[in-house]
């Protein structure tokens, strides 16, 4: 995905900063699906193929269908990370709380856009391993309505999150408690990997309302993560210039596993920006 997500999974832990909305104030159901779609994906960018390649090396550790489960945190109506878990995951579970964007997914997943299918070519020139048709690979996808608190910690394999937790809030605990909830997605030793608008202020889609989002960096990112991760590597994208100016400056890229105990509680970091 590329740009601000769709619909992140909501969060009702932490205390907001004076004039920070926080996920539950902005409309989530009514994101314009059609709007984002057109500004983002209806043609292959540059970043998207910096954050495919990226998350293709990722899928690439494990084997054809050795995931048993994995989950995409907030999908969004975004299509290629579903692909690209394909390669090794058995089920993949798609986490949406929007209606508008559950609709979008569920007519995906047997009836996908034409438009997704130069993004499909490039996740299987990486990964030959995926199967022969984009069908093939939406087959494996479920679509969970659902937010981030209905997901039992340790159900997954691996997890993945594309542009949600920086994109759905302005409150830095918030932002915190949503990563957190990501990681503990997945088993002790589970694999995680995400991308992140690096330095993306609240931003507008099209001429509609203004969407929350809290800019973050490789620092923050780093701080969120590093106690609760082992093994964890940050690298970033710069800023493409070809999609429409969301305020952004790149994307920060993230691969770890969970740790067995994650700490958290009072001395969890700060990362007010």
């Amino acid at each position: 995905m590329t740009g601000p997500p769709a619909g992140g999974p909501p969060g009702d832990s932490g205390s907001g900063s004076s004039g920070s909305r926080r996920n539950r104030e902005a409309d989530w159901h009514a994101w314009p699906v059609d709007d984002y779609l057109a500004e983002n994906y209806r043609q292959l960018h540059p970043v998207d193929r910096g954050v495919i390649a990226h998350h293709s090396a990722f899928y690439r550790q494990f084997p054809p269908g050795t995931l048993a489960r994995t989950l995409e945190f907030g999908a969004g109506p975004n299509l290629y990370p579903l692909m690209l878990a394909a390669g090794a995951g058995r089920r993949i579970d798609a986490l949406e709380p929007s209606d508008a964007n559950v609709a979008y997914l569920r007519a995906q997943l047997t009836d996908p856009d034409a438009s997704w299918e130069p993004f499909y070519a490039v996740c299987r020139g990486l990964d030959p391993g995926l199967p022969e048709r984009l069908t093939e690979a939406l087959a494996r996808v479920h679509v969970v309505h659902g937010d981030a608190r209905s997901v039992a910690p340790g159900t997954y394999d691996a997890a993945s999150m594309n542009f949600v937790a920086e994109s759905v809030t302005e409150d830095a605990a918030e932002f915190r408690d949503l990563c957190v909830l990501f990681i503990r997605s997945v088993r002790p030793g589970g694999r995680l990997v995400a991308a992140f608008m690096e330095n993306m202020p609240s931003y507008r889609i099209g001429t509609g309302p203004r969407w929350p989002a809290i800019p973050v960096d490789e620092d923050i990112v780093r701080a969120v993560f590093a106690p609760h991760t082992e093994g964890l590597r940050i690298t970033r994208l710069g800023k493409d210039r070809t999609l429409p100016e969301y305020g952004d400056s790149g994307v920060v890229l993230l691969r770890a596993a969970r740790t067995p105990d994650p700490p958290d509680g009072p001395n969890a970091p700060d990362v007010s920006p």
